[in-house]
């Protein structure tokens, strides 16, 4: 994917004078160049234009200064997104953003150049975004759209899309080991073989963590990444990348708070330790761009993933079975492929400048998916196992045009054609499982950009999306909707008119329809109502001095509730912040203070039970000499008990009675931990 690009004209021209201004004074005066001189042509960029007052662009450097070693930190920069990471260090990320608890990535879509990171029909969850198999230092870039505004997203894209670009190569070859509190240990390797017409980029990961619990985590990681990047002819380029993972854990698992209010177990102790997995995935892309001539462009993308999982989790222990547990084995097994084919055009119809987008879509994915018994991570009894084939067909149109001097409209349009085919083998939970079934959807967008004056634009957005629900969901149940429906419409401005101050502030609003949620840790289907979301964003970067800068944001939803019956939803984040004083002196230190808050929030429909907030601090400095560089992150610096993730259900300990009790159960975070290390440069 490349960046857009547009000279800023007026500061060529004023470079121009002054430089014109300085020649002339000097004394004496220049000589003309000779027929035979050339100056070196100067490309002064700005980034694209956005199109919504929540659209981010994070630059590397930006998250340079962030914990090593797990790509979802970079998402916390995201105004408003929460992680929660709630066994041992390999299951996918919780992620908590405007309102939604996304659980593994229903509401939030991930892409890592044009790859999708959501799963389909996953043996875990709608929408499973595993994103370890990402090395952050090879990121280059991460650009944020929230709410469903854009006509080249469909899927997943109700609460927003979040895409890494990644690089094309390193400046400096870099090898670099680190360790720290809990048996922490990563050792890194960043290549550049070749960096000119052919570029390339070899990035390798091992890492390790055991985490502070008394059962520890053994969680073993292992990432290979290999990208090559050239300009094929004139005005064409071809990037080709491909990726393997692998990780294994243990987990600790969702304690019950009474259990630890009563000394049975300590906060980092463990009902079942026998939690965890073993999951890969591989990857494989290929990005063609080709400049037909200088107002058409056309852009390919297409890749194929194979991906498994074995996860065992126990929630309710001795609910269901009060001899064995509860644990439960959820299996997954695919492929994914598809393309993303764009064409683009530049015309001024009437004189009006107007960039006119068509694009087509594809992807299939084939999931064999198994739900059991277990015992000890033993399989006893398979409780379903079905075969999948899921295929999307998406052709989409947008419309990018100035109607007048300081307006922008973006507009457009896109329709999502989804075949479901299920054939089950195993089903013991009493649901039809065995058909095929076809659902379609139009979605409309429209943004509007107006401004700037006095460094200030204005945004309105209005956009229709969407996510996905699970094919066994939409084979047992075909009267319900399969693609319920998102609206969106947010309004906002970004300014600079303070000096060395850049500010956004928006207000949203989300209404979701009729959903049907797969609840995998069953295999049963779950219908909820219609639901409404709003907030407010607002954040702030100032550049204090020339070496130091800070940015801040906080978010409120003031409403996340289900319409139909006023009930709250459960763990919607309604307060966030986030703070950072970041430090970059000349001589080589840098140094990163960093707050980030949650706030407390309802865990269950009726507003009885609070899952609790908290407040951390965090640092981490890096000092590079020549070709040496060292680094120091402390994490949880106040060292405060602070609760993860967190859930409010019914779980069964021995000797409870025999339907169980109603309780918070949580991950518990980290204590204050250490991670240091050493890179080499050449």
């Amino acid at each position: 994917m490349i960046i857009g690009k547009r000279p800023l004209r007026g500061v060529a021209l004023a470079c121009s004078l002054l430089g014109a201004g300085i020649a002339w004074a000097q004394d004496p005066p220049a000589a003309p160049p000779g027929p035979e001189a050339t100056l070196p042509p100067v490309t002064v960029t700005a980034p694209p234009p956005v199109a919504s007052s929540s659209e981010q662009i994070i630059p590397g450097r930006d998250f340079e200064l962030r914990p090593q070693g797990r790509p979802a930190d970079v998402l916390r920069l995201v105004p408003g997104l929460i992680i929660n990471q709630h066994q041992g260090g390999g299951k996918a990320e919780q992620y908590l953003i405007r309102g939604f608890d996304a659980d593994h990535g229903t509401d939030l879509a991930i892409f890592v150049d044009g790859v999708p990171v959501n799963l389909r029909s996953h043996a875990h969850g709608q929408g499973y975004a595993d994103l370890h198999f990402l090395i952050p230092e090879t990121v280059q870039a991460v650009d944020v759209l929230k709410g469903p505004y854009f006509p080249e997203y469909g899927d997943f894209d109700t609460a927003g899309v979040v895409k890494f670009i990644t690089r094309d190569f390193v400046e400096d070859n870099t090898l670099e080991i680190g360790g720290g509190s809990f048996n922490s240990q990563r050792y890194l390797a960043l290549l550049s073989p070749t960096r000119d017409a052919l570029k390339t980029l070899v990035a390798i990961e091992g890492y390790r963590n055991d985490g502070p619990f008394e059962h520890p985590n053994g969680y073993l990681r292992f990432n290979l990444f290999v990208k090559a990047t050239t300009t094929i002819a004139e005005d064409m380029r071809l990037s080709v990348w491909g990726s393997h993972y692998r990780a294994e854990w243990h987990g600790s698992g969702e304690i019950p708070a009474r259990a630890v209010r009563a000394g049975l177990i300590d906060r980092f102790g463990s009902i079942d330790p026998n939690e965890g997995g073993v999951t890969e995935r591989t990857n494989l892309t290929l990005d063609y761009q080709w400049k037909v001539t200088d107002a058409q462009r056309l852009s390919f993308n297409t890749y194929v993933s194979y991906y498994t999982l074995s996860l065992f989790n126990d929630f309710t222990f001795f609910l269901d079975d009060p001899v064995n547990g509860d644990m439960i084995n959820q299996r997954d097994r695919r492929f994914v492929a598809g393309l993303d084919a764009q064409y683009e055009i530049k015309s001024q119809p009437f004189g009006v400048p107007l960039i006119s987008t068509a694009g087509l879509q594809y992807r299939i994915d084939t999931p064999h998916v198994v739900l059991a018994n277990a015992i000890q991570r033993h399989q006893v009894r398979r409780v379903q196992e079905v075969d999948i084939v899921e295929q999307s067909v998406s052709p989409f149109v947008k419309l990018d045009l100035v109607p007048l001097d300081k307006v922008r409209f973006v507009t457009g349009a896109r329709g999502d054609v989804f075949t479901f085919d299920v054939k089950e083998r195993v089903n013991a939970t009493g649901e039809r499982l065995t058909g095929a079934a076809t659902k379609s959807r139009p979605n409309v967008k429209a943004n509007l950009i107006v401004g700037p004056w006095a460094e200030t634009e204005l945004f309105g957005n209005f956009g229709t999306g969407f996510h996905s629900n699970d094919a066994r969901a939409v084979i047992a149940n075909p009267k319900l909707e399969a693609l319920p429906t998102a609206t969106g419409y947010e309004f906002g401005f970004k300014s600079r008119i303070v000096p060395r101050t850049e500010l956004f502030a928006t207000y949203w609003f989300l209404d979701l329809g009729s959903e049907l949620v797969f609840v995998g840790d069953d295999g049963t289907t779950e219908a909820r109502g219609r639901s409404h979301r709003e907030g407010l964003e607002v954040g702030a970067k100032i550049r204090l001095l020339d070496w130091l800068t800070f940015t801040g944001d906080f978010t409120y939803t003031a409403k996340a509730e289900f319409v139909d019956t006023g009930f709250a939803i459960p763990l919607a984040p309604l307060w966030t912040a986030r703070a950072d004083l970041t430090a970059r002196l000349p001589w080589g230190l840098s140094s990163s203070l960093e707050m980030r808050y949650l706030g407390d929030r309802w865990a269950d429909e009726f507003r009885y039970q609070t899952a609790r907030g908290y407040t951390l601090f965090n640092s981490t400095t890096r000092y590079r000499f020549r070709n040496f560089e060292a680094f120091l992150t402390i994490e949880n610096l106040t060292n405060v008990d602070w609760r993860e993730a967190q859930f409010f259900f019914t779980s069964r300990l021995r000797g409870e009675p025999a339907r169980g009790v109603d309780d918070i159960h949580f991950t518990p975070g980290t204590p204050r931990s250490f991670f240091g290390g050493i890179a080499l440069h050449f």
